[in-house]
């Protein structure tokens, strides 16, 4: 039995699993559970964790590590990893100490490049090989956004942005509902960002499918479907169109956080960063004018197992 811990900017997620060698992906979901800690909360105006993040994270993750003895999981089998606020904060370091003496787990810090990596290793375990080979993979995360290119099967480049949905918040979201000076704010601020993604694609290549991970994606396609009970293999599954985005979008924007939060989909805490990532996939459907978006659950943390797995 092994576990992976992902710590984000956001949320922090637990997948215990049992290795299934002959399976598609090798492993089988024993256990799942999450906390939104906001860990990242004030860390691009800071450049610190802060305290009442921290003992968020530090009371999930006890929860957690909790779970993972439950089930059998050995400590030597627990992997944890965190993201962009531990990596950005000038205590991060400090941060993972403080994990390491109260849980006995270790942390392991991962640059953007990893991230990305992995954040597409775990998503290729549960795609097509004619989706997988040949698309543009971006995760939205609280505190960064990792864009993957990969065209004929192969990963072409990596890039990691720090715009994530928690920062957006703090500095372009004023008004409940969101107005329209603050969804320009919002916009702005991303199309500032992907200016760096174009120019990091030197070649100009677009690749033919566009493919979301992470909380941002799997929570607007559960509400465009309108689930009531989560479903992640539903969400593997399902391709939105830009359409049903843009309605969507309208939508959620219409709403009040109160109403936002009142979607059964929307779970508590992501009422208003569901517009911030609104204002992201916005500007990446504008971008790069993709038709449709292919939303996956699986992501960083199934990389994270896949990566244990084979050794």
């Amino acid at each position: 039995m092994r576990a992976s811990i992902d710590l984000g900017s956001n949320t922090i997620r637990l997948l215990i699993a049992r290795e299934d060698p002959a399976g598609t992906p090798p492993w089988q979901v024993v256990h799942y559970h999450h906390h939104i800690a906001r860990l990242g909360e004030g860390v691009r105006a800071s450049g610190e964790l802060g305290e009442a993040g921290m003992a968020r994270a530090l009371a999930a993750l006890d929860d957690l590590v909790a779970r993972c003895h439950r089930f059998g999981v050995a400590d030597d089998a627990i992997y944890a990893t965190a993201t962009a606020a531990v990596r950005q904060a000038v205590n991060g370091r400090d941060f993972c100490r403080r994990v390491k003496e109260q849980t006995g787990i270790a942390i392991r810090v991962l640059s953007g490049e990893e991230e990305a990596a992995l954040a597409l290793r775990g998503s290729r375990s549960v795609l097509e090989p004619e989706v997988a080979d040949e698309m543009v993979l971006f995760d939205i995360g609280g505190a960064s956004t990792e864009f993957i290119r990969v065209v004929d099967g192969a990963m072409v480049d990596v890039i990691s942005l720090p715009l994530g949905v928690i920062r957006l918040v703090e500095e372009g979201l004023h008004s409940d509902p969101p107005s329209d000076v603050d969804w320009a704010a919002l916009r702005q601020l991303v199309d500032r960002e992907l200016d760096a993604v174009t120019r990091h694609w030197k070649d100009g290549v677009v690749p033919r499918h566009l493919v979301g991970t992470a909380g941002t994606v799997t929570t607007l396609a559960a509400t465009e479907l309108g689930m009531a009970r989560y479903d992640a293999e539903v969400i593997n599954h399902h391709w939105m169109t830009r359409p049903a985005f843009d309605q969507l979008r309208r939508r959620l924007c219409a709403m009040t956080h109160a109403q936002r939060q009142a979607e059964p989909s929307i779970e508590p805490g992501r009422a208003d960063l569901i517009v911030a990532g609104a204002a992201i996939v916005d500007a990446i459907f504008a971008r790069w004018n993709h038709p449709t978006l292919r939303c996956v659950d699986a992501g960083l943390m199934e990389g994270v197992l896949a990566e244990a797995i084979a050794g």
